[in-house]
């Protein structure tokens, strides 16, 4: 078996470029994921077939391999991927294209005197899949499917930087169900937990992207409007309040409805940390169960 048969068995791919930066190698796992065929693509510009490679970055470390000996690492952090490959089977449902560690480096044809660059691509896609889902677990409320608290402080403190650096604007929306207590004593908690559920499905739908809402703390959530003043924030919160009022619950043939205070307050010049912007909307909440829930109250500018 020569070394070529060999190379076309691994797992992996491997490409070889001369100076000219033209395919003088191109493996099986190549033209697997590529769908070209050796022959299609050997002896031409590996720029023909891939463009977005023409860079200056890829052809200096191009030539650093060729000319100077030298290894170039290209990770899926931050490249995601040398060769867009299309991702190999469930994982096409949350990648576009499959996430690569590529190695280039140089390889002596001693006989003829010249130095080649190999490539060779590995396909971490199930690696990358698997560290996002610990992810997600660690920074996710498993009840809920939102953030959990550590990641609203995470998040709450960039917002709080950012404002302190730009002062871009951002609110913030502490809401707490109404009474949840009765309804886990009256119906159990399998019902609260249907509730509790619900109510997050409710605001997510009711928020952009870019917003963060977690669970706070047994039946309360916090919402970061990021971007957002006071009065949008406001608006926000009276959104989640009707909509939330108006879900019905479905629990052993029943309908349970509950609804939410909301306390709203936004980042100021003399708020001096991120736990004085929760207390300030944690404090408009309690005044809002205080004057007699299922309402609105805001912390003036």
């Amino acid at each position: 078996m020569n070394f070529s048969e060999i190379f076309d068995v691994v797992n992996i791919g491997l490409v070889i470029l001369d100076s000219d930066f033209k395919v003088v190698y191109w493996n099986r796992w190549m033209q697997l994921h590529s769908e070209l065929s050796a022959s299609e693509i050997v002896g031409m510009s590996i720029f023909d077939f891939y463009p977005h490679l023409n860079t200056a970055r890829f052809l200096r470390s191009l030539k650093a391999v060729i000319k100077l000996g030298n290894n170039v690492f290209f990770t899926q952090r931050p490249h995601k991927y040398l060769f867009p490959f299309k991702p190999v089977g469930s994982f096409s449902v949350n990648f576009d294209h499959m996430r690569q560690n590529c190695i280039m480096g140089p390889l002596r044809n001693e006989q003829e005197g010249k130095v080649y660059a190999f490539i060779t691509v590995q396909d971490v896609t199930a690696q990358v899949a698997h560290e996002q889902t610990l992810l997600e677990l660690n920074i996710t409320d498993p009840l809920t499917g939102t953030y959990n608290r550590r990641y609203l402080e995470t998040r709450l403190s960039e917002e709080f930087s950012r404002y302190m650096r730009t002062s871009k604007p951002f609110s913030l929306i502490m809401l707490d169900i109404d009474f949840f207590k009765k309804v886990n004593d009256t119906y159990g908690h399998t019902c609260g937990d249907i509730i509790l559920k619900a109510t997050a499905s409710m605001c997510l739908s009711q928020l952009r992207e870019i917003d963060v809402i977690a669970r706070y703390g047994g039946e309360e959530f916090c919402c970061v409007m990021v971007e957002t003043e006071l009065d949008g924030a406001t608006v926000v919160a009276e959104r989640l309040r009707q909509s939330v009022m108006e879900l019905e619950n479905n629990f052993n043939n029943q309908v349970v409805k509950v609804t939410i205070s909301l306390g709203v307050a936004q980042m100021q010049e003399d708020i001096y940390s991120p736990v004085v912007l929760l207390e300030k909307a944690d404090n408009a909440l309690y005044e809002a169960k205080r004057t007699g829930r299922n309402r609105v109250v805001t912390t003036p500018p």
